[in-house]
């Protein structure tokens, strides 16, 4: 715009002197002024030209001074040419460097994109290793729980194999007493052996098992008083043995195992309360062999207080005469001694009873029930305080029924 605008001031100013010079030279012609001598004519040329170069001047001063413009295109056109080349230079250089910013950019969006696939892979690869690490979470769950899981079954095998080897101490310590029964039971059936040839061949004064002597030892008490307890009862049952002998046996013909007596008067003395204690033939006694005792002992208490009841019966007697009297009476005695056995009294080892009834009151019975029919009912009753020693002696009530 710049550019034009100077062309149509030149134009214009072309015109302008033009115009002006014709002018001048108008009238310096017709004023016939003449400068150094020379014709008019040309003197009008000559300031024609003159006035042409002074305006012009002007026309360029005046630009110049009001136009940076035109001072640098009439006298900065060299510097502005180089300085133009310079740009130029500098422009292919910025393009070179532009193509290779580009070039590089370039470069960098391919990296950009590669670091972008990149990171999609990781980002893909995290999302993998994620769901593997859930995966990895839930394994680790589950296995916690089969880890606690068989802890507990281990603990429990550990309970187990306790519970077993308790059972199979227990089992050892069984087997070891069957084996120490099974010789007392050999030793037994020896001795029953030679009992029954002894039977065969001699006289036996007790059979095995039966009670020589019998009483009631006091408990919690020291061992000295216990043992003296006992002694006084090895002397009631060699007095017993001398009776059924016949002869008089000293308490040294009286065995009893050592070990056993020692255990006895421990368990007395460590007692809370009575202890009945009986004395029984080890074997068969054949007259003139020692006599070998063991112990047999059980806690005592009241087991029938006087006037209460121990057994009720109903039976129908049909007039059959005494021996079926008797049999009845026998039956309800077998019934009142299983009561009383189940009770707690302690039976005689060779008989299974655990009491007696006077002749008198079975024959009076009989007599009673003999010439009679119908319902009885027979009721038993203690007749004294009864320990576990006994013996029971009974009340028997005797009632018809209508």
């Amino acid at each position: 715009m710049y550019g034009i605008m100077l062309i149509l001031v030149l134009v214009i100013t072309g015109g302008v002197i033009a115009v002006l010079g014709d002018r001048v030279g108008t009238k310096v012609g017709k004023k016939r002024l003449s400068l150094f001598g020379l014709r008019p004519r040309h003197t009008s040329t000559i300031v024609t030209i003159v006035t042409g170069i002074v305006i012009t001047t002007l026309t360029f001063g005046i630009l110049a001074a009001a136009s940076e413009n035109v001072r640098t295109a009439l006298f900065g056109m060299e510097k502005l040419n180089r300085s133009m080349q310079e740009t130029r230079e500098k422009l292919v250089l910025a393009s070179s460097e532009l193509e290779a910013a580009r070039a590089e950019q370039q470069k960098t969006d391919a990296a950009l994109d590669e670091a972008k696939a990149n990171v999609k892979t990781l980002e893909d690869e995290a999302e993998r290793l994620s769901t593997g690490n859930r995966a990895l979470e839930a394994q680790k769950d589950a296995l916690a729980r089969d880890n606690a899981a068989l802890d507990a079954t281990n603990r429990a095998l550990i309970e187990e194999k306790a519970g077993l080897d308790t059972v199979n101490a227990d089992l050892t310590a069984s087997n070891e007493q069957l084996k120490g029964d099974n010789k007392k039971l050999e030793q037994r059936a020896r001795d029953l052996k030679k009992g029954l040839d002894i039977i065969r061949e001699g006289d036996i004064v007790f059979r095995a098992g039966e009670v020589i002597a019998a009483g009631v030892v006091r408990g919690s008490r020291p061992e000295g008083e216990v043992r003296a307890d006992i002694n006084s009862l090895a002397q009631l049952a060699s007095r017993n043995v001398s009776s059924r002998l016949g002869k008089d046996v000293s308490d040294g013909e009286l065995w009893v195992y050592s070990p056993e007596v020692d255990e006895a008067v421990t368990r007395i003395a460590a007692s809370q309360g009575d202890m009945v204690v009986r004395m029984m033939a080890a074997g068969n006694l054949v007259r003139g062999e020692p006599v070998r005792v063991e112990l047999d002992l059980h806690p005592n208490s009241i087991i029938y207080k006087k006037d209460e009841f121990i057994i009720a019966q109903p039976y129908r007697f049909a007039g059959a005469g005494e021996k079926a009297a008797e049999e009845m009476i026998r039956d309800f005695l077998q019934r009142v001694n299983a009561a009383a056995t189940e009770r707690g009294i302690l039976p005689d080892p060779i008989r299974g009873t655990v009491g007696s009834v006077e002749g008198q009151e079975i024959y009076a019975l009989v007599q009673t029930i003999a010439p009679r029919t119908g319902n009885f009912l027979f009721s038993a009753y203690a007749r004294d305080n009864t320990d576990a020693l006994g013996p029971l002696r009974l009340n028997i009530k005797l009632e018809q029924e209508r």
